[in-house]
């Protein structure tokens, strides 16, 4: 059974930085996919990146330039690097992750099912 642990959150100004991470455990080995997720009051959660095992990324379109995932699969841990944040990127932010097989797309947060419990990013103008 994996187990997702975020940490990094907080609260930044417009313009600011935070980088959260992602801790996994439990992973024993085979084909997972990782990603993190973002879900502000009112709204479906939305996939905000993802990182393959060949390091391949994939970003919304929203953060694109600004937000950089890595994974560091050594300490099996993935990393959000959020820089010049906005007001429009106050979320709970969440890790996601799942075995095979590949479904090409990653966005989709029902086809996740292993879950942090989040980390609150709130950005003030």
């Amino acid at each position: 059974q994996v187990q997702l642990v975020e940490s990094g959150g907080g609260s930044v100004q417009t313009g600011g930085s935070l980088r959260l991470s992602c801790a996994l455990f439990g992973y024993t080995g085979g084909n997972i996919y990782i990603a993190w997720f973002r879900q502000a009051p009112g709204k479906e959660r939305e996939g905000v990146a993802t990182i393959d095992t060949y390091a391949t990324r994939r970003y919304t379109d929203s953060v694109k330039g600004r937000f950089t995932i890595s994974r560091d699969n050594a300490k099996n841990t993935l990393y959000l690097q959020m820089n010049n944040l906005k007001p429009e990127d106050t979320a709970m932010y969440y890790c996601a992750a799942r075995y095979g097989p590949y479904l090409g797309r990653w966005e989709k947060a029902a086809d996740y099912n292993f879950w942090g419990q989040g980390t609150q990013v709130t950005v003030s103008s």
